[in-house]
């Protein structure tokens, strides 16, 4: 699977039915108008391709999709169904996914921004199963909504992949985790390790916010998660887990995240660059993002702007010097 390694054992497993159902039904809650709108303007600059469009990210958390950039994914058959250039085609099966920005204008001329991610179903379906980096399965680990779906055999497949996202990142995070947890400490501590996976600009509480914001969601996650998943055990004390991995688990339990960390970084450098071939504006987006979470102001030269992948090399070390990537 290109820069993604397979882990054994877990290829092609089927995540417990009572996971997919509940990831179906809080995937398939309502949603603001305005994203119809949205997925209209991908649709269309797509085509027939795109099977289904995923909504996740703050802008779903804070129910205010008009006051924001929207984060899609527009999940779609093949990249060669969607690009006419084969540079593009290649960038996106070589590191999926490619980002690029969209407007839209809602019914009442508010002009709707979106971030959208393209990736293939195969790519969602083999990212949230069997990826070694969490750059997917940490992800859609969370709660999502599926805005708009081609037909119920692909709606199936995207759900599937959305619970297999769940059961990859427990398992992954179960070593990590004291013999004894609840809910919100175990999606706290995953989650959390999770984003050291990659160079975000959060605070160390970003994982804890998370949780207690859609906190019955997570906990129906789990509890229909370990039915499948012999290394914990729910006890009848209420929302109790046991951790019972072997010794051998529990040896050396942080060396797949160290590996995480470090392949992670180089991933999203990579994909930095990569994004300044597909993101209109995309540096002054970035340096607004990084504002936003980290209250670091950005002054950006005329040069940075149009040659990011020539003169952006200063800023990146600047904000990993102050620590404001992790």
């Amino acid at each position: 699977m290109r820069y993604a390694l397979v882990r054994p054992g877990r290829i092609n497993s089927e995540p417990p039915a009572a996971l997919i159902a509940a990831v179906a039904a809080q995937s398939a809650r309502p949603v603001e108008p305005a994203l119809h709108r949205l997925c209209e303007r991908m649709i269309a600059r797509f085509g027939a391709a795109v099977a289904g469009v995923i909504f996740y990210g703050s802008c779903l958390r804070s129910g205010q999709p008009r006051t924001g950039v929207v984060d899609l994914y527009v999940v779609v058959d093949r990249y060669a169904a969607v690009y006419e250039s084969r540079l593009l085609c290649w960038l996106n099966a070589l590191l999926p996914p490619n980002v690029f920005y969209h407007e839209a204008a809602d019914t009442d001329g508010t002009t709707l921004r979106a971030k959208c991610a393209v990736l293939s179903l195969q790519d969602l379906e083999l990212g949230t199963a069997q990826w070694f980096h969490s750059y997917l399965w940490g992800r859609f680990a969370q709660p999502v909504r599926l805005v708009y779906v081609r037909d119920e055999p692909t709606r199936g497949r995207i759900e599937r992949a959305l619970a297999s996202a769940v059961v990859t990142l427990l398992e992954r995070a179960l070593p990590c985790l004291p013999e004894r947890f609840d809910s919100a400490e175990c999606w706290q501590r995953a989650l959390a390790l999770s984003y050291t996976a990659e160079l975000r600009p959060e605070s160390p509480q970003r994982a804890a916010e998370l949780v207690y914001h859609d906190l019955p969601d997570y906990r129906r996650r789990i509890v229909a998660a370990v039915v499948g998943m012999p290394g914990v055990v729910a006890v009848d004390e209420g929302d109790w887990y046991i951790n019972r991995m072997s010794a051998r688990g529990y040896f050396s339990p942080n060396w797949g995240w160290r590996i995480r960390r470090g392949q992670g970084r180089v991933l999203t450098v990579l994909r930095l660059m990569k994004s300044a071939l597909t993101f209109e504006n995309g540096v002054d987006y970035l340096a607004w993002k990084l504002e936003r979470h980290t209250g670091v102001a950005l002054k950006l030269t005329e040069y940075q702007r149009r040659y990011p992948l020539l003169f952006g090399w200063s800023v990146l070390w600047r904000l990993l010097r102050q620590g404001s990537l992790r």
